[in-house]
């Protein structure tokens, strides 16, 4: 009983200050969660596929999947603190969060991941429709295998990239759920945004290679050092993949236009441009590349779908 009173008692400001910490919502410059963007996608191109869909109607639930997408990277963050606390203890970038350092104890950390589950869950059955909620379902046992990857694979980029981009496939049905979807095309995008997700998560676990392989952790970036393949030469294929695959799926909705173009061509930019001279020991400028291709690519594909839809109705003469 003593136990439960305790796991159970009011928070200290130390333990409410980690569990904010946990979530990582408030560290960095990032404006907008990541696995906002894919869902943000397949909305606006929704909107520039269907006149009917009003502007009004996707601006509401854009903000609204913000929120959701805010509590879904605070739920992923913090459980993969838990269930990384003895790996974060051993690595040096990592050996300060909250839960090694003993700021907050794993048992009340549970709590807190237990307190988002039921409330994520109770918003995302109020919030979505059912096609919606249905497949946000599928990434939901994800959020739990995948801070367990680097300890059996090497590969834990790709259930990342399923992960942060299921939101590819709820965009369109989420904004217009009595249209015909075109799951081709989204799919398409899907796997686009998954490439994306493994170019920079990749460059991004070079921070860490030493430190895992003191441990015996598992990363892509080990495997690539292993068997001499070049990371830059890697994140450009990887790059081109995603582009390629993002301008097909656009294609397919009839967006090829002048903003797209740009917006294209500037995520080209910060993908492609750190690579020649990217040197993947130096763990800043591994940080800087994935800051570099994380955000402000996001942003650029969107501005260009965005300018895209807005010039069709323009030319058109649907109103916004």
């Amino acid at each position: 009983m003593s136990s439960l009173l305790k796991l159970c008692a009011r928070p200290s400001l130390t333990e409410i200050k980690a569990c904010w910490e946990i979530t990582r919502l408030g560290k960095g410059l990032s404006v907008v969660p990541i696995p906002w963007f894919p869902y943000a996608f397949s909305a606006i191109m929704a909107y520039h596929a269907i006149p009917a869909l009003s502007l009004y109607t996707l601006v509401h639930r854009a903000a609204l999947f913000l929120i959701l997408s805010a509590g879904v990277k605070a739920l992923i963050m913090t459980i993969d603190d838990v269930l990384d606390h003895d790996i974060d203890a051993r690595v040096t970038r990592t050996k300060g969060r909250a839960i090694p350092r003993g700021a907050i104890t794993l048992s009340r950390a549970w709590l807190f991941f237990a307190m988002q589950v039921v409330g994520g869950v109770y918003l995302a059955t109020k919030l979505l429709d059912t096609t919606t909620l249905k497949i946000s379902m599928v990434s939901w046992p994800i959020f739990v295998l995948y801070p367990t990857c680097k300890r059996w694979m090497d590969f834990a980029p790709v259930p990342l990239g399923i992960m942060f981009n299921i939101g590819s496939l709820m965009g369109w049905t989420d904004v217009a759920p009595h249209t015909p979807i075109p799951w081709l095309m989204l799919s398409i995008l899907y796997g686009a945004l998954t490439f994306w997700t493994i170019t920079y998560e990749t460059v991004y676990q070079h921070q860490d290679k030493l430190d895992d392989a003191a441990i015996g952790s598992r990363s892509i970036a080990l495997f690539l050092d292993k068997h001499n393949i070049n990371t830059p030469i890697f994140a450009a294929v990887t790059s081109t993949l995603c582009l390629s695959l993002f301008c097909g799926a656009a294609y397919l909705n009839g967006q090829l236009g002048p903003p797209l173009g740009v917006g294209v061509a500037y995520a080209a930019l910060k993908m492609y441009r750190p690579l020649p001279n990217l040197d993947v020991n130096t763990p800043a400028q591994c940080l800087s590349y994935f800051v570099g291709a994380g955000e402000p690519v996001g942003f650029a594909l969107l501005a260009g779908l965005t300018g895209d839809a807005i010039l069709r109705r323009s030319n058109s003469g649907v109103p916004l």
